[in-house]
């Protein structure tokens, strides 16, 4: 018996010994996760990552202080005022001297990044916009006036040149690879505080806010504490490499921090400061076209029931899209091969082709597919933001067959009225009732209602005519013109 006792013993310790040796390779192999209280890995004198000191340390030295000023001319008080007898008599009869009024200087303040060490500098355009003396400070109190190299006011970045050599700089992280949760540094120059360093995670990727910050946005989003002053600072990643440059926030009343602030992706920082540094200047591919995103709603009535891609909304005269052939109402799903889900991705991926570079779109038309090249021409802002605003429309119109809508056909004089191309066609919204469904998706007042369910309209009888044809369907599609852009609006029909 006795025996036997030992003899199991020893099994037992063998099959213990087999199991610790399977933990051991297993750890090494699968990377099985182990977890040791803090005291035994003091001991170990491998204990777990507390502080992120080492990376602030070899970060900081490239964040840099931005002060620039600019002379703003005071405005002149009209001395044709004084002509006026009401105020000519309480000078008795004399136009007094008036002192002209001084011009003034603006000061701003915000961060920089040094992404070289022979002295250039990242930081957003809109903390040195019509600077005309810019000056970078470092840790260490020195001081260097900064040359402004380039800037790019749409997508907010600018390039900055200081005459010191051996600097401190930041190398990029390919913020492509960064994924919400990852744990990022804020740092920079908040209501001037130097050297201010504040720690978040990315919250979310791709953010877009409508084009109200910056014309082309692609954000990283934290709740890393940013602040005014942190502008042009830099986001690092827990490598110390720089992830975004630190361009917005949004605030409450007072401004200040509120858990969401806004970076620039240091992929799409790189690739403009490279342009500037090669051509002086950034230069971005323009279609011409307005893309609107597929709701559901708009997909149903598009027959496109997997609800990916952009609708065409508005072709521009004159434009690359015109000259290639694409029409209002075509879907485009894919550029070269690559899906299109989002609008601020298609604009994104459109902006990123040079001028005069030939892209092929996938486009559904009337459930057809087709591959349609366009060559690209070069976007410019201004002209393609050359909108009108709409006037006053007088009374009258008759009621419609959409329920609730009132219109008018487009005559010579409205057309004056509304500011409207020569050309433009369809029927004007002279009222549309409160509690009506027209209402309720946005309709008003001046919209030039120009296609109804696809076929387009001039007058008010076959707008009537289009509208009762497509009565028994859940809702009605409308291309409507408002300002100098259309879109597509789904109505319900009652």
């Amino acid at each position: 018996m006795k025996g036997h006792i030992r003899t199991s013993t020893a099994v037992l310790l063998f099959t213990i010994a087999v199991l610790i040796g399977a933990l051991f390779v297993a750890v090494g192999q699968h990377r099985v996760p182990v977890f040791i209280d803090t005291a035994h890995a003091a001991a170990m004198d491998q204990g777990p990552l507390t502080s992120f000191a080492p990376v602030v340390k070899r970060a900081m030295p490239a964040v840099v202080n931005i002060s620039s000023s600019k002379v703003v001319k005071a405005q002149q008080m009209p001395r044709g005022m004084f002509d006026d007898p009401m105020f000519r008599q309480f000078f008795g009869g004399r136009v007094p001297e008036m002192q002209q009024p001084k011009s003034q200087r603006e000061t701003s303040l915000g961060s920089g990044v040094v992404v070289s060490p022979d002295g250039y500098i990242l930081t957003n355009n809109h903390v040195v916009d019509g600077a005309t003396d810019v000056k970078v400070s470092f840790n260490d109190k020195s001081e260097y006036p900064a040359k402004i190299v380039g800037t790019d006011k749409y997508a907010d970045i600018a390039v900055l040149k200081i005459n010191r050599t051996g600097l401190s700089a930041l190398s990029f992280a390919d913020s492509s690879k960064a994924q919400v949760g990852d744990v990022v540094l804020a740092m920079g120059e908040p209501f001037g505080l130097r050297g201010t360093v504040t720690m978040g995670i990315i919250s979310a990727k791709g953010r877009s806010l409508g084009g109200q910050i910056e014309r082309f946005e692609d954000f990283i989003q934290t709740d890393a504490a940013i602040n005014q002053g942190n502008s042009g600072g830099a986001l690092v990643d827990t490598r110390g490499e720089l992830v975004g440059i630190n361009t917005a926030i949004l605030g409450g009343e007072s401004g200040g921090n509120q858990g969401i602030g806004f970076a620039i992706p240091a992929n799409l920082a790189r690739s403009e400061m490279d342009q500037i540094l090669k051509n002086g200047k950034v230069t971005r591919g323009y279609m011409g076209i307005l893309p609107q995103e597929l709701t559901p709603e708009l997909a149903k009535q598009f027959g496109m029931p997997n609800g990916h891609g952009v609708a065409i909304a508005t072709v521009e005269p004159g434009s690359p899209a015109e000259k290639a052939g694409l029409k209002v109402g075509d879907v485009i799903t894919a550029i070269n091969g690559n899906p299109v889900d989002d609008v601020n991705e298609f604009r994104l991926q459109v902006a990123g082709f040079a001028p005069n570079t030939t892209i092929h779109l996938k486009v559904e038309r009337s459930g057809q597919t087709t591959d349609i090249p366009v060559t690209l021409g070069e976007f410019n802002l201004e002209a393609e933001a050359n909108g009108r605003q709409q006037g006053n429309l007088p009374g009258g119109g008759d009621k419609g067959a959409l329920h609730g809508v009132t219109v008018q056909s487009v005559t010579p004089d409205l057309r004056r009225e509304l500011q409207l191309p020569e050309g433009t066609s369809g029927v004007v919204i002279a009222e549309v009732d409160d509690d009506s469904p027209a209402a309720q998706v946005g309709l008003q007042q001046g919209d030039v209602i120009m296609q109804v369910n696809h076929r387009a309209v001039s007058t008010v009888a076959e707008f009537n005519s289009a509208v009762k044809a497509g009565a028994s369907k859940e809702s009605t599609l409308l291309l409507v013109r408002r300002g100098s852009g259309t879109s597509f609006i789904v109505v319900p029909n009652k």
